[in-house]
């Protein structure tokens, strides 16, 4: 805090800031009587809409102020009434703002209101432009790390049913049709793995959302000697937008923070599809808390949670092409098509949040039914491919050992003993090779192979599903966690401090 005189000379232009009582007194405190009526006017609003940046528009708003004050710009005095008067505000919520066409006017005419004339130098050194590309920014920011503390625990619990069924053999699907046999572990992992990426994805949202735009004004910069790396720092911004016009005009911010909430949306719809499928199979039982009922056949438990999940990825996707839609046309600087941008990102990354805090419930607490897991991993003739394997190993030409193996499947059928399938794999083996089986494999090696656990052991490269690889697994995928986890409280924690620091700030003044 630095006292000083004010710098009555230099009067911001109409678009940068206004501080007269007649502004006020024609309409709002942006809009004179000739901009202020007329059928128009609701259309123009977005004040409605607004309320999810209602907190966002008075930190900016003090962080401003208090930048104004440290560089001399504002008086101690002044800048102590307008901070009062945005607590005021503060406590009487945003249904109380006077009307507006968006909350930064609303807020701006609410602080006028009760400060008078001078409550209009609050907007002194910015633009609507640069105030409302903060605010977005500091709003998201909030919204991404929430929705990187969802995915986190989603991949928990998917670490965790890893963790108890290493050995748990159930059929792995390619085409929905049987395909080889795998584990449970190694299943939930695949996921655990994408989901994983996702979570980087959002970091990196975060991260390039993170930067300021305040001071960059209407587009060319402002003359007042403001101290934008100052207000970011009261902010928690890691660092600026640094050229003005960038600052104000780009929202890639947005279309990054939808198209990496769509990617997620798409990675929590293909698992909800899968559980809700082996739920029909009766592979899996969700929980109640994830299910629901008929409202005429009581007998029915619906994964109505789990296809509400998948819907939301449709959703997903389309704000973010709405996203890049809007944006794709639009020349430098500001246009007030960017009114239009953010509400649709906010309630997208928070409907995926909760979609994939729904998720992590269903997964949680989902029965993984063993026993029919293990009697349909074998279904389909699905060891094919280890015997031909097998006989790869034993020196038979690989192509040559597929033919075989896809002779005898015209006969093997889920009914067929291991002893039998044996049988007329060797048969196949003479047909075909015009060679004894035994030339390549014992004839135990074969029923041992046919065997769905003894298929899933002998798959022991990186990242297969033999429990060795599969624990090896769940080490990369606990390990990714932590540090993630490190990194979301790293982010967090500097984002309190910062508010800490501009709380002790705004102190000083009032």
């Amino acid at each position: 805090m630095r006292d000083s005189e004010p710098d009555s000379d230099r009067q911001p232009d109409s678009d940068v800031g206004s501080d007269t009582a007649a502004d006020d007194e024609r309409g709002t405190a942006v809009r004179r009587d000739r901009f202020s009526g007329g059928p128009a006017r609701g259309f123009l609003s977005s004040l409605a809409a607004d309320e999810a940046l209602f907190v966002a528009d008075l930190a900016v708003d003090r962080a401003h102020v208090v930048g104004l004050a440290e560089q001399g710009i504002l008086e101690d005095a002044v800048a102590g009434s307008i901070l009062r008067a945005l607590a005021d505000v503060e406590a009487a919520g945003h249904e109380a703002l006077p009307a507006g066409e968006d909350v930064h006017e609303a807020i701006e005419t609410a602080v006028i209101d009760r400060v008078g004339p001078d409550g209009g130098r609050m907007h002194t050194a910015r633009s609507r432009n640069d105030e409302v590309a903060t605010c977005i920014r500091y709003r998201l920011r909030e919204d991404l790390l929430d929705a990187v503390a969802a995915t986190l625990t989603l991949r928990e619990a998917l670490v965790d049913v890893a963790d108890a069924h290493t050995k748990t053999v159930m059929p792995g699907y390619t085409h929905l049709q049987p395909a080889q046999p795998t584990t449970v572990a190694h299943y939930v992992l695949s996921y655990a793995g994408g989901i994983a990426r996702d979570t980087t994805r959002l970091l990196d949202a975060y991260d390039r959302t993170n930067r300021s735009p305040l001071g960059g004004a209407a587009f060319a910069g402002t003359p007042f000697d403001v101290d934008r790396e100052r207000t970011a720092e009261l902010l928690g911004f890691d660092g600026l937008v640094f050229n003005a016009m960038d600052a104000v005009s780009t929202r890639d911010f947005l279309a990054e923070a939808a198209t990496a909430s769509a990617t997620l949306a798409t990675t929590l719809s293909g698992l909800a599809e899968d559980l809700i499928v082996f739920s029909n199979k009766g592979l899996v039982r969700l929980d109640d808390d994830y299910s629901s009922t008929s409202s005429i056949m009581p007998q029915k438990v619906n994964p109505d949670t789990l296809e509400l999940t998948r819907g939301v990825a449709g959703d997903a996707i389309g704000a973010a092409t709405g996203t890049l839609s809007l944006l794709k046309g639009l020349p430098r600087a500001y246009n007030r098509d960017l009114q239009r941008a953010h509400a649709s990102v906010l309630e997208t990354v928070d409907d995926v949040r909760e979609a994939t805090a729904v998720a992590a419930g269903a997964v949680a607490t989902a029965e993984w039914r063993t026993d029919r897991l293990a009697a349909a991993a074998g279904a389909g003739f699905s060891t094919a491919t280890g015997v031909a394997d097998l006989l790869a190993a034993g020196g038979m030409p690989f192509r040559t050992a597929h033919e075989v193996v896809a002779t005898a499947a015209e006969t093997v059928d889920d009914d067929t003993s291991p002893s039998a399938a044996a049988d007329v794999v060797a048969a196949a083996t003479d047909a075909v090779a015009d060679e004894s089986l035994t030339t390549y494999a014992s004839r135990a090696a074969v029923e041992a192979a046919l065997d769905p656990a003894e298929s899933v052991v002998s798959r022991d490269s990186t990242g297969g599903p033999a429990p060795d690889a599969v624990t090896e697994g769940l080490g990369v995928a606990t390990d990714a966690l932590t540090t993630d986890r490190d990194t979301l409280e790293t982010r967090r924690d500097r984002l309190a401090a910062a508010a800490e620091t501009l709380d002790r700030e705004v102190a000083s003044y009032v």
